[in-house]
């Protein structure tokens, strides 16, 4: 829902915003809950693996029947059910140390989204700072339109008196042409800098928004002996995200050099598991018919009858056959799961020999990772250090200029008074007065750069200090 142009939107409001709309801090989130997942299931490794796996089917030709694993050529109806299960007894600690690992991780990734917030938070206030800069610049045009519209209007009465000559108004009115200029320009360059303020909120760029302006005298600002860089530094070390994230990860890559060592030992584990199976097949025995015997035939056998040796008649049968209809074809299914039930259950050892060195690879390129982490520790330990030794190298630098500002500017005041003074008794020319208007507005504007930037870099001070953004 889009704010009315009456919103005012302070530093708090916008920070707040940006922190729950900026894209960034978003994904980083994003990040952090996928971590967070990934830990989660590697402590459910530790949980025995289940398997149950069913089939139905029908066979044809030449296949065995897996109730008796002989050849058959007759269709067949099957189905077979099958429980697994394993679980590791010991692997050397691996699963630990990968649980530890990867819970130090996603802790990690919790503060990357906390360094994400406070540079979003930075990057806001810097923003909302150069945004009020701009309209402070706008209201000291503003002023000096006024002075110069003013000044015309009184020249031109003078002029049309005929105690001065139109020169004077010519030049006046150029003056005012020029402040015009000026102030739509302040307006505009304040525009863009409201436009890029959106930009970091992750609002729509045609929404209605405008700040608030608080008096910048206002804004609390610590004194910079509070603020010396080797107190400063200690102090953000203990609590700036960054530092906190870096360690975490290489507290988590030790875990995973102990893991990645223990997948080059043997594991034991136990297995068991329960399975049956049913075939049944298309044919059913409707009859057999009795055909006779067959002719006497030595080859047959014979029998010692009262000493007399009678060869085996053999009878002939037929045995009738037809197709069983499907329904048919599960007759005898519970029995046959009953008789064809069977349970293991066991211990084994898996015991890595080659795989091409992969878990050796593994191992050795864990090490780097975590040299390399080291590195990265020591490298943003000393930017971090750098900027703030900058940052108050900066600050302080920005005091001494705002003070003299400060002194500049009062003395461009007394100049223009003086110079308003003698021009309105005719002792002075119009360029002059101009000339001193102008270096008025210039000593303005430079002190309110000056204010805003010694402001802005006491706050980079107090951000590292842990004490977060405030105005």
């Amino acid at each position: 829902m889009y704010a009315g142009a009456q919103d005012q939107w302070d530093l708090r409001r916008c920070v707040d915003y940006a922190l729950e709309n900026n894209i960034s801090v978003r994904q980083s989130d994003v990040q952090k809950r996928i971590a967070v997942l990934v830990a989660d299931q590697n402590k459910k490794s530790r949980l025995p693996n289940a398997n149950f796996t069913s089939n139905t089917g029908y066979q044809f030709g030449r296949s065995i029947d897996p109730t008796t694993n002989l050849f058959t050529n007759q269709q067949l109806l099957f189905q077979g059910f099958q429980f697994n299960t394993d679980v590791t007894i010991y692997n050397w600690n691996r699963l630990k140390h990968s649980i530890n690992a990867s819970r130090l991780e996603s802790e990690a990734a919790a503060a990357d989204v906390e360094k994400n917030k406070n540079d979003i938070a930075l990057n806001v206030a810097t923003g909302y700072l150069t945004a009020l800069l701009s309209k402070v610049q706008v209201d000291i045009v503003g002023v000096q339109l006024k002075q110069s519209q003013s000044q015309l209007a009184d020249t031109r009465k003078r002029v049309e008196a005929g105690t001065l000559p139109e020169l004077n108004a010519v030049d006046l009115e150029a003056q005012v042409a020029r402040d015009s200029a000026s102030l739509i320009g302040a307006e505009a360059t304040f525009q863009l800098n409201l436009l890029s303020l959106k930009g970091l909120l992750n609002l729509d760029a045609e929404q209605p928004f405008s700040i608030s302006i608080p008096p910048v005298e206002m804004i609390p600002v610590d004194p910079i002996a509070d603020l010396q860089p080797k107190m400063v530094f200690e102090m953000a070390q203990k609590n700036q995200p960054v530092v906190k994230a870096n360690e975490l990860r290489k507290q988590s890559l030790e875990h995973f050099i102990k893991a990645a060592r223990s997948s080059l030992y043997p594991t034991i584990f136990a297995f068991g598991g329960l399975a049956s199976n049913f075939a049944s097949t298309n044919r059913k025995i409707t009859g057999v018919d009795f055909l006779g015997y067959s002719d006497p035939n030595p080859a047959n056998g014979v029998v010692n009858v009262d000493g007399t040796l009678v060869a085996i008649q053999n009878p002939n049968i037929k045995i009738n056959q037809s197709n069983r209809g499907f329904g048919e074809m599960w007759s005898g299914w519970g029995t046959q799961l009953s008789n064809n039930f069977r349970q293991n259950i066991g211990v084994g050892i898996s015991i890595p020999i080659l795989s091409g060195f992969q878990s050796r690879t593994n191992y050795e390129r864990s090490k780097l990772n975590l040299q390399n982490a080291n590195l990265v520790i020591e490298n943003a330990n000393q930017q971090l250090k750098r900027d703030i030794y900058t940052a108050y190298t900066n600050a302080l630098s920005s005091l001494q200029k705002f003070n003299a500002t400060k002194t500049s500017l009062d003395a461009a005041e007394r100049s223009y008074t003086f110079a308003s003074r003698r021009y309105e008794l005719g002792l002075l020319s119009t360029l002059e007065l101009i000339t001193s208007q102008t270096n008025l507005t210039r000593a303005r504007i430079d002190k309110a750069n000056a204010q805003f930037d010694y402001v802005f870099r006491m706050k980079v001070l107090e951000f590292y200090k842990g004490q977060g953004i405030k105005l």
